[in-house]
């Protein structure tokens, strides 16, 4: 008799061999990664491919699509991109059908994910959604299509938990996954050494973003400058970035090398930053947990924009404000989002007792996400409910 490649045999026995994640955002992409690395850990054999960035890849995934081919946000930036997500979707179908995962793993990238969530359903193909559509936002309706397509949700906040109960959707709630990056036992407490004031400014890691907050933040710094000749200004720089586009805004505000370029992670700048002006998204969750005062901008085109305003249902857009229930940070969008109003903010809080009240109210933020191990606790769930799947389908043949 021909023997069983111990591959198979193991399959046979509930071991998961295959396993598909898709992240389509470069915060997307931080976590994956992490979660690779947990499943990784807990079932070394397994085989992980999907949609990712860099440091998915990194950590053991093989990359289908890279999240450069997705990664926008609005309306009118997706219709421009419509193609390019197209072409995509089509290949993730076509690999569902051939590679017949164990399970598929959804991080955040609800538009997309969704669509993807139905064909993998109709595959007989389990789903684990983690970090979740913010439907407690915007868009309730799309728990009617989280209860259709979806077998299990990994919920981040614990104030999700009530509406996944009021709407029976089997749910767990495992924590942020922020806090697997830092711990805020251990960040550091001291900024700048050199005493140096210094502002970091993070305009987002999409280039949508970039084109519509990068000119603003520049200018809103030479007003910084003109009123506190002292300070210095270090500039994030995402790896999703276009480079090109990035450095033809930059350059003509930059003759006198007033910003200090700082590529891909931006723990070097929440580390050392006195203050921070980032676009809306989770780095400002990462300011907080760092304890750094920070003013929220975000800035996007008017159709998307005037839908926004009939349909999300949160007062505010930054996750620190949302978790605590109050403007803990300044938010400048839209309108506000001005070079004057912008740097008159920043000035401000660039004033040492400003600071410390802030940073003082930012403390209670690490308590409010649940503790440290949130990708284990995700590999755990993962790995169950594969394994779950393959004892039912051999208790079927």
């Amino acid at each position: 008799m021909m023997d069983i490649p111990n591959d198979c045999t193991a399959h046979c026995q509930g071991i998961p061999k295959k396993i598909m994640i898709i992240a389509g955002e470069p915060s997307g992409d931080l976590h994956g990664a992490n979660l690779v690395k947990a499943l990784k850990q807990r079932a070394p054999q397994i085989d992980i491919t999907g949609i990712g960035g860099d440091a998915m890849a990194r950590a053991g995934m093989d990359i289908l699509f890279h999240i450069r081919d997705l990664s926008v946000m609005g309306v009118t930036e997706v219709l421009l991109k419509m193609r390019s997500i197209a072409r995509v979707f089509r290949g993730i179908k076509g690999r569902l059908a051939q590679c017949a995962p164990d399970l598929l793993i959804l991080i955040d990238y609800p538009g997309f994910n969704l669509q993807v969530a139905a064909v993998a359903k109709a595959m007989g193909v389990p789903v684990l959604y983690y970090i979740s559509p913010k439907v407690w936002a915007w868009k309730l309706s799309r728990l009617k299509k989280i209860k259709k397509y979806v077998d299990h949700v990994a919920l981040i906040f614990p104030f999700e938990a009530p509406l996944y109960r009021k709407w029976k959707i089997p749910h767990t709630f495992v924590g942020h996954p922020i806090l697997d990056c830092h711990d805020p036992g251990t960040l550091p407490r001291i900024k700048s050494r050199d005493g140096v004031l210094t502002v970091g400014l993070l305009p987002g890691s999409r280039n949508s973003e970039i084109d519509a907050l990068l000119e603003i933040l520049l200018k809103s710094s030479l007003k910084i400058k003109q009123h506190m000749p002292g300070v210095r200004f270090l500039l994030s720089c995402a790896t999703a970035v276009d480079m090109k586009r990035f450095n033809a805004i930059l350059s003509p505000y930059n003759n006198k090398h007033l910003f200090q370029i700082i590529h891909g992670d931006v723990t070097k700048i929440l580390s050392t930053a006195h203050l921070i002006i980032a676009a809306s998204g989770t780095v400002s969750l990462e300011a907080a947990l760092f304890r750094v005062p920070t003013i929220i901008v975000y800035k996007m085109s008017w159709v998307t924009y005037s839908l926004a305003r009939l349909f999300v249902r949160i007062k505010y857009v930054g996750l620190a404000n949302i978790i605590v229930g109050e403007e803990i940070m300044p938010e400048l969008l839209q309108g506000d989002a001005t070079p004057d109003k912008i740097s008159t903010r920043a000035i401000c809080l660039l004033d040492y007792p400003a600071r410390c009240a802030m940073e003082n109210r930012l403390g209670m933020i690490p308590s409010l996400l649940g503790g440290e191990g949130t990708s284990r606790r995700v590999a755990a769930l993962a790995l169950d409910m594969a394994k779950a799947r393959i004892i039912r389908n051999n208790s079927l043949e």
